[in-house]
């Protein structure tokens, strides 16, 4: 694991735009996970930033992101297909044939699933994952539970994660309570994996995450087996490491 820690949310956010900017110069035609949430927006906008002064270019790019909610359209303003292109795809040269959101209208739920796991084998898996974490642990839509999900499935989402994603929605009714989600064993087979981490709010489940035991009532703890993880988080998300730990934990 390498940890990489930041001042704030801007300095996280270039720090993690730097990192999966140097992936796509080494590797132009990668395949990167991507997240969505209010944690990777800074990173996005980085990256826009270096593509518009030329110093990155996407049309190698292939796209695979982790969830998507079901019953909302792609051009619905909370799907998370609608997020990736108004934070990221609109506004850089990636092909968007060669980005790929769960699809969650599908008639079949389960054999959606099927397709998002034959996807993910057919692009010879992921090299670069981007994650960010839940206030319960969860990454992905991965929620705690008595085991590890192994691969994409759809996903009942706990009352946390509804009340942590109510704020984009009209009220917590209103959202879908479940979600197409990789799965754990689809995340931990990424070659390797960027973790961001923002905000007091999540300095519980960073702590524990890291400095606890692997265990899926923490799913985020199973990062603790990959062996090419870089977390970067800032100040106020390693709050509670420097309290438990006695020290700054650089």
């Amino acid at each position: 694991m390498k940890l990489y820690r930041a001042e704030n949310y801007e300095h996280m956010s270039r720090k993690g735009a730097n990192i999966v900017s140097a992936q796509v110069i080494m590797k132009p035609d990668c395949t990167l996970g991507l997240a969505t949430g209010s944690t990777p927006v800074g990173m996005y906008r980085q990256l826009i930033s270096w593509y518009e002064k030329g110093d990155l270019d996407f049309s190698e790019v292939r796209s695979i992101n982790l969830d998507e909610y079901v019953g909302l359209k792609p051009d619905d303003k909370n799907s998370y297909r609608y997020f990736m292109n108004d934070n990221l795809f609109d506004h850089v040269n990636i092909d968007k044939a060669n980005t790929h959101v769960p699809n969650g209208m599908a008639g079949d739920i389960q054999a959606e699933c099927d397709r998002y796991n034959g996807l993910l084998r057919q692009n010879g898996g992921i090299d670069m994952q981007v994650l960010g974490i839940g206030r319960n642990g969860h990454i992905g839509f991965n929620e705690p539970g008595d085991a590890f999900e192994k691969e994409t499935c759809c996903i009942a989402l706990t009352q946390s994660t509804l009340d942590a994603n109510a704020r984009y929605f009209d009220s917590v009714d209103a959202m879908p309570h479940k979600a197409i989600t990789m799965g754990i064993k689809s995340i931990m087979q990424s070659k390797s994996i960027l973790l961001l981490v923002s905000g007091e709010n999540k300095a519980e489940a960073l702590y524990n995450s890291f400095w606890g035991p692997v265990t899926p009532k923490v799913p985020a703890s199973i990062l603790q087996l990959h062996n090419n993880v870089t977390i970067v988080a800032d100040d106020a998300a390693m709050a509670l490491v420097d309290k438990k730990t006695g020290q700054p934990v650089r």
